[in-house]
């Protein structure tokens, strides 16, 4: 099964302040003509002056400002036209249904719960679009520890057409499928380990990009790019803390006294090599 892949076309419309001075044109056109032909009592000169009329009223609908960092995504009548993405104040279309795609770096922490935009019957909102801090996710690692994870994701979007056109929400499909990919991770590797292999807690890095790696896999087809991972939370689940923590306290111990042992046979293997070196014993 073959995907195809929507293109971005970047389009640069026509210059508003231009179209602004032909509204205006237009503007005083309508009731001059009007007035003369009222004047002159020629019906023929109505037309033009109605005509004018309509065509500032349309022109309105037009213009356009794009701040930067800011995208226009131009639909006529369902076809993709195109992307404006310079700023600026520019003209199109009077037809054309245009849909504002923030185009800035964002961030968010896995966990997270977004209470959308709030409005009533009058348009007015009631209350406004709002995250709530991130909490940790609770998955097995590798060895199946029960763990808290959490971890920060810098991502942008890059293509708009597939933002607005492959996926029904790319906000909330970043956060869901990021929170699939840091499970997936913590899965596939221990908490700890003392064999220098990869583990969450002692290869903080690799872990990191590796995950922007699974989370960029998985947001490709959203036109968005990952731009930075950090794993901003672990700590073993509250329920086997105090025997994870007990565990440690003895290794550390275990540790120490191997050392101690280590430093002694060294103490005694110097002690006879410089005997023998000066010939007290063979």
């Amino acid at each position: 099964m073959t995907t195809t892949t929507m293109l971005e076309r970047a389009i640069r419309p026509a210059s508003g302040w231009l179209m602004l001075f032909a509204c205006l044109v237009l503007l005083v056109l309508t009731p001059s003509l009007i007035v003369v032909g009222a004047a002159a009592d020629s019906p023929i000169l109505f037309i033009p002056g109605i005509l004018c009329g309509v065509g500032f009223l349309v022109s309105l609908f037009g213009f356009q400002a794009v701040q930067p960092n800011d995208a226009r995504v131009l639909l006529l009548f369902g076809d993709y036209v195109g992307t404006i993405r310079e700023s600026g104040f520019f003209w199109v279309n009077p037809f054309y249904t245009k849909k504002r795609i923030s185009l800035r770096v964002r961030n968010f922490e896995t966990g997270s719960v977004t209470t959308p935009e709030v409005k009533g019957a009058d348009g007015k909102v009631l209350s406004h679009k709002s995250r709530s801090a991130g909490r940790p996710s609770k998955v097995n690692d590798r060895d199946g520890n029960p763990i808290e994870i959490s971890a920060v994701i810098v991502w942008k979007v890059v293509n708009t057409a597939e933002a607005l056109f492959e996926v029904d929400d790319y906000e909330d499909f970043v956060a869901v499928q990021s929170e699939a990919a840091l499970r997936s991770l913590a899965s596939r590797h221990p908490y700890d380990s003392e064999d220098h292999e990869t583990s969450l807690r002692g290869s903080t890095t690799e872990v990191s990009e590796q995950l922007q790696e699974d989370v960029q896999e998985r947001l490709d087809k959203a036109g968005v790019e990952v731009i930075e991972t950090r794993i901003s939370h672990l700590a073993y689940a509250s329920e086997i803390a105090a025997a994870m923590l007990q565990r440690q306290q003895a290794q550390a111990v275990v540790a120490a006294r191997m050392k101690i042992v280590e430093g002694a046979v060294g103490m005694v293997q110097m002690a006879l090599e410089h005997l023998s070196r000066d010939n007290v014993v063979q």
